[in-house]
């Protein structure tokens, strides 16, 4: 048990040490620790929309009854469940500007501009 406390404390603690980064990759540093972040939550997020569903499907499956009261909560949570995963998609898979302006700051950090934002 302990192990397993142990490695979600570690997943989910987000504050390394501070490593000394040179001017040029600092941007690119804090890009990396962004995206760590970002795929944590995508990750919980996911996970948390698939124990719901797979916590429904098991109760359908075994026949178990469930209060009319519970049957609400339960849609009311897949519900906010089915937004958020509406937005971790949207994040992987709708952010063509987002990643333009990203390539292109790191581009300019060593002087030199490789990429241009106005080109589509």
């Amino acid at each position: 048990m302990s192990k397993l406390k142990d490695t979600v404390s570690n997943f989910i603690h987000t504050e390394k040490e501070v490593k000394a980064v040179d001017d040029k990759n600092r941007f690119y540093s804090m890009l990396q620790q962004m995206q760590s972040n970002r795929w944590k939550i995508t990750l919980v997020v996911l996970f948390l929309f698939f124990f719901i569903i797979a916590g429904i499907n098991s109760a359908v499956f075994f026949g178990i009854v469930i209060a009319e009261s519970w049957k609400e909560m339960l849609l009311i949570l897949l519900g906010a469940f089915v937004g958020n995963l509406n937005k971790v998609v949207d994040y992987w898979f709708n952010s063509e500007d987002r990643d333009k302006m990203l390539i292109q700051k790191v581009d300019e950090e060593d002087g030199t501009s490789l990429s241009n934002t106005l080109n589509p």
